[in-house]
């Protein structure tokens, strides 16, 4: 083994200074012949399901009839993790087990009427739409509840039930333990520094450049140094932003045009519609929201299992679940890969050498 550190090469330990933990960088393991779990190819879905209760007009399982959309459509989840009324556990009965009262709220949105348009297929209004009315939301349940967290999950490989293009929005009167331990971490980096955590990471970004996958004036989608997931990338606006309502007109059509790019790389890569788990962290709101949260800074994360092919994972098992979190392929060259990729979608590109 070559005494000259080689990070393709060599395993090492990257820190994440927003959840104040390392990951074990292995990319030599990228070599190693798989003979495990091979996922089913997404499948073509049809443009419209009259039993998808997701779809306009369609009924849901607890009666209601959808209306017919023709943009994003918003409703209550039918089964939802969080309810507004809920019942004080009490004193616990030892220091060891602890409980308190979880109240919140559950909402499911769809982004488009057809069920076989997904966002990187979507146009940059359409994308713009979405956009604003993820910004409306939280404006409306932040006026509540102290967290507001948009995420979607993309794919059945994922936990995905619907394959109608959706997202959902849980909003609770606690800091879910994510977001929390950032909030910590970034307000004690703030106090040191004098400067919010990720925007002085992204100065460092794009001086180095490597991992930079598209950017526009406003936004850069970039893989972190700290990645644990295999093509996991972060969105970051270059201006200092807390929430999501903060950003401007142009500043959301420039964000509808970086994950328009991005998501057409994601289903480049492998030609199929890419899986992934998907959310927004902000500025905390309700209550939290009349505090001074300079240290915190707007951005999405992308957590894509796909590791080797359209039907190859990464698992995120043994070592990762008791451990700490292991990558397969360094940050700099998944964003090589994709950095590489087309910005034409693949299926448009299909249909456009077919006509």
């Amino acid at each position: 083994m070559s005494s000259i550190f080689n990070p393709k090469e060599h395993q090492h330990i990257r820190f994440n200074p927003l959840k104040g933990e390392w990951v074990l960088v292995s990319a030599h393991r990228m070599k190693r012949p798989w003979k495990g779990q091979v996922e089913k190819p997404s499948e073509e879905v049809a443009r419209h399901d009259p039993k998808n209760p997701l779809c306009p007009g369609a009924t849901r399982p607890n009666g209601k009839v959808n209306p017919d959309y023709t943009s994003t459509f918003v409703f209550d989840n039918d089964f939802p993790a969080l309810l507004k009324n809920t019942v004080e556990p009490g004193e616990p009965e030892h220091p060891l087990l602890k409980a308190a009262s979880a109240e919140g709220t559950c909402q499911v949105m769809c982004f488009h009427p057809w069920s076989d348009i997904t966002l990187p297929l979507m146009s940059l209004e359409e994308i713009k739409t979405v956009i604003d009315k993820w910004a409306e939301l939280i404006i409306d349940l932040g006026s509540q509840f102290r967290w507001v967290q948009v995420f979607e999950n993309k794919g059945a490989v994922m936990g995905c039930s619907n394959p109608h293009p959706h997202c959902q929005v849980w909003a609770s009167n606690f800091m879910p333990n994510e977001p929390r331990v950032k909030d910590q971490l970034q307000r004690e980096y703030y106090i040191k520094e004098k400067v919010p955590m990720l925007v002085e990471y992204l100065k460092v970004e794009l001086e180095k450049g490597e991992r930079i996958v598209v950017e526009n004036d406003k936004w850069v989608a970039l893989v972190p140094w700290w990645a644990a997931w295999p093509y996991e990338t972060m969105l970051l606006p270059k201006r200092h932003v807390l929430r999501l309502q903060d950003l401007t007109e142009d500043e959301r059509k420039a964000l509808a045009d970086i994950m328009k790019r991005l998501l057409t790389k994601y289903d480049n890569l492998f030609e199929t519609s890419f899986p992934y788990s998907m959310g927004w962290h902000g500025a905390p709101t309700g209550d939290s929201a009349k505090e001074d949260n300079s240290h915190w800074q707007l951005h999405a994360l992308y957590l894509p299992p796909l590791l080797r092919s359209a039907t190859v994972k990464k698992f995120m098992v043994g070592y990762e679940m008791l451990a700490q979190p292991q990558r397969d392929l360094t940050a700099e060259q998944a964003a090589e890969k994709l950095r590489n990729l087309p910005d034409v979608h693949y299926k448009v590109q299909s249909q456009e050498n077919n006509s």
